[in-house]
């Protein structure tokens, strides 16, 4: 039987890891790229929960992991008190299976960057660089992209291009739910005293969440989502701001990288797929960073995704059927939309300036930090989502 072939378009992380993921399986992959040569230093970095790394373990991406991966073994909540504290309200950690930890973070550049020296030793992915999509559209029982010299056909095509591509305007409706927090996120790497850096730390104060994210014993990377209305558009300003928050828990602090900024949205897309196009990644749901959970939602979808079409391609089935794109559509949607609400629904809560509700919240959150099993289900969640 000859190998059924799929398109993923897009060279982000999304469609990296997909078609690495996919290739374990009996097809061909053409990954559609602008530039995938080009090299970018980012500061951008990701946590990936324990369940998530033993999936990307298993693809077998990152060579040396004790030097690519930090591990964390807990994760601390602080919140801002009247005279401009920060004293602990919560606190997770891994208390279950000694061997694993809570969360291990890592560069996005690092993490690109060997995910495609893995792609090109993977002979059943053909790598379309340079390459712009300018048409989708049915051709005979397949579906056919047109690029600037030549038409090709596939039993499904991938978008991980993010939401905001002409080709996902042109071939899908409106996400369903869709707003802007009207913040920046604003991310650098900085250098630090050494201490044993191994806890993640979130920082809630008045219009602004900042994260600690420890890199190694030395470095750590920042992530500040900050309201608009108080970030002024000066380097200065970030880093003396940074400077005065990390310093209740760190020393001696150096910027290392960039400054990066970025625009914060909420996204959850209804229609998944369409005529053998399926959507993933960010096309499908854009959650707020403060919960690291972006990555670690699309790398449990593709775990679900490989495994209907491993199962569908054993029994001869065409995998660009509508009734095997809908099963993957109702098995990752109903818990997609309830992680993501409820994420939202917590950074909401988090941002409110009524100092009454921050008491309270803050008094609730001390209770459910005596009790272990609220403690462990909010591990769970965190490392296997719903």
């Amino acid at each position: 039987m000859k190998k059924q072939k799929i398109c993923i378009i897009g060279s982000g992380l999304s469609g990296l890891v997909t078609s690495i993921a996919l290739s374990k399986l009996n097809i061909d992959i053409d990954l559609v790229t602008k530039n995938i040569n080009q090299k970018t230093e980012s500061s951008r970095t990701i946590a990936i929960s324990q369940n998530n790394l033993d999936f990307i373990k298993k693809l077998n991406i990152l060579k040396n992991e004790k030097k690519e991966l930090w591990p964390c073994s807990k994760i601390k909540l602080y919140s801002e008190t009247k005279n401009k504290k920060f004293p602990e309200v919560f606190e997770i950690q891994n208390n279950y299976k000694k061997k694993d930890q809570i969360l291990y973070v890592v560069k996005n550049s690092t993490l690109k960057r060997e995910m495609i020296k893995k792609i090109r030793k993977i002979n059943s992915i053909s790598i379309l660089n340079n390459k712009t999509v300018s048409e989708i559209s049915t051709i005979g029982s397949l579906t056919g992209i047109k690029f600037s010299d030549k038409i090709k056909k596939y039993n499904l095509i991938i978008i991980c291009t993010g939401n905001n591509s002409t080709l996902i305007k042109n071939n899908f409706s409106p996400p369903s739910l869709e707003h802007q927090y009207e913040e920046i996120s604003v991310t650098t790497i900085i250098n630090h005293k050494y201490l044993k850096n191994n806890i993640a730390r979130q920082i809630f104060l008045d219009d602004e969440i900042i994260a600690l994210l420890p890199l190694s014993n030395k470095k750590t990377s920042i992530v500040w989502s900050v309201k608009k209305k108080i970030l002024k558009d000066e380097d200065n300003f970030v880093r003396k701001r940074i400077k005065f928050i990390t310093k209740n828990f760190l020393s001696d602090i150096k910027f290392l990288s960039k400054i990066e900024y970025k625009n914060l949205n909420f996204l959850i897309r209804n229609k998944y797929f369409k005529e053998r196009i399926l959507l993933f990644g960010d096309a499908l749901h854009i959650v707020h960073p403060f919960v690291g959970q972006g990555f670690n939602m699309i790398l449990r979808d593709l775990a679900c995704l490989k495994k209907i079409l491993s199962k569908k391609i054993s029994l001869g089935l065409d995998i660009g059927n509508s009734d095997i794109l809908n099963e993957f559509s109702d098995e990752t949607k109903p818990r997609n939309l309830i992680y993501s609400v409820g994420i939202d629904v917590l950074k909401k809560s988090f941002s409110l300036n009524n100092q009454f509700i921050k008491e309270n919240r803050n008094n609730l959150l001390k209770i459910l930090n005596e009790n272990q099993l609220t403690k462990k289900i909010f591990y769970n969640i965190a490392n296997n989502g719903l």
